[in-house]
């Protein structure tokens, strides 16, 4: 199975970036938890992280053809960003969102996301381990209903891959 998982605005700097809020775990090392778990579940991993929205959105319509679900951070952009939330609608993939911090906790304009509605969960506020949390989630969601993808058949195993924007 092929994963998606993308990670939002200002993650990348993550262990740099409000330490009491989101921890010292920087991008790079949730990026190899993923890519440990996701090859003992058997599940191939494209990474990807950006600050621009745009480019979130087209990564999501490009997984509509070859991948059987998405992880997404949209950090800021869960509280804004309707395109981001229009385009995971479009491709109906099986879509887990993960929070670091519990985004229900804090300020009123963070307790909103336009993403939960067309996810098929949320995670938020367990840090780091969210990620693989979700990930353990949406590999036993795709094998327990058969899903495919929208590519129609399996994709093999051939190892996770970064992609940095």
């Amino acid at each position: 199975m092929r994963i998606l998982v993308l990670h939002g605005p200002n993650l990348n700097l993550l262990g740099n970036r409000e330490e009491s809020m989101y921890g010292t775990t920087t991008l790079d090392e949730i990026n190899a938890s993923l890519e440990k778990l996701g090859s003992e579940l058997g599940a191939e991993l494209v990474i990807r992280q950006s600050n621009f929205e745009g480019e979130l959105v087209g990564w999501i319509q490009e997984a509509r053809h070859g991948y059987h679900g998405i992880i997404i951070n949209p950090a800021a952009y869960t509280h804004t960003s309707i395109a981001i939330r229009d385009a995971l609608a479009a491709v109906e993939l099986p879509t887990v969102e993960v929070h670091l911090s519990n985004i229900y906790r804090r300020e009123e304009f963070r307790q909103h996301s336009y993403v939960s509605g067309v996810a098929l969960a949320q995670i938020a506020g367990f840090g780091a381990n969210g990620y693989l949390l979700a990930l353990r989630g949406l590999c036993e969601h795709i094998s327990a209903t058969g899903s495919t993808g929208s590519s129609g058949g399996r994709t093999s195993v051939d190892g996770a891959k970064i992609e940095r924007h």
